[in-house]
């Protein structure tokens, strides 16, 4: 494959997905219900105190969007948007089976997934990161990626998901 092509289709990749990342953070900071529905939905499934989990994710997607869109710090980017997808697929998509059409976790799957690929593969000479010789590719921004963005989201569970414990039925 040629070069050009490849930085092509990453800058493409990259901004798609980042910006798309983005809107959703954008979403809950400003339509809706805001910050403070959004903190009253997380607190609903168990991810207390949901204001703060509300601003936590916001911020994380607004940032981590743009970062990627930019290929800046891209594999710390992509760890943000895995650790975030981790936590979204499993507070909210587990149960649904894997197509988005039924509120599965499919949607969040892919994001994840391209977050990690594009950490691994690097951002393309169309970046922030070439730019300034930052380049963190290959194993180590699948690592940085993947496995930093699961510890990230499992711990972040492990510390505030509380969700209502159901009674058993006597």
């Amino acid at each position: 494959m040629d070069a050009e092509a490849l930085n092509l289709g990453m800058l493409i990749l990259r901004v798609a997905v980042g910006l798309t990342f983005a809107a959703h953070g954008y979403g809950k900071f400003f339509t809706g219900g805001k910050i403070e529905g959004v903190g009253r939905w997380f607190d609903s499934m168990g991810m207390r105190p949901g204001k703060v989990h509300a601003l936590l994710a916001a911020s994380a997607e607004v940032g981590a969007g743009l970062f990627l869109a930019l290929g800046f710090l891209t594999p710390l980017a992509a760890l943000a948007m895995v650790g975030v997808m981790v936590v979204a697929g499993w507070t909210s998509h587990r149960d649904n089976g894997f197509f988005i059409i039924k509120e599965g976790w499919e949607y969040v799957f892919v994001l994840a997934i391209v977050a990690i690929a594009v950490a691994t593969v690097g951002p393309g000479e169309i970046s922030i990161d070439n730019a300034i010789g930052f380049d963190l590719n290959g194993w180590a921004g699948l690592a940085i990626s993947a496995v930093g963005g699961v510890v990230a989201g499992v711990t972040q569970m492990a510390l505030f998901y509380k969700p209502d414990k159901v009674p058993a039925a006597s």
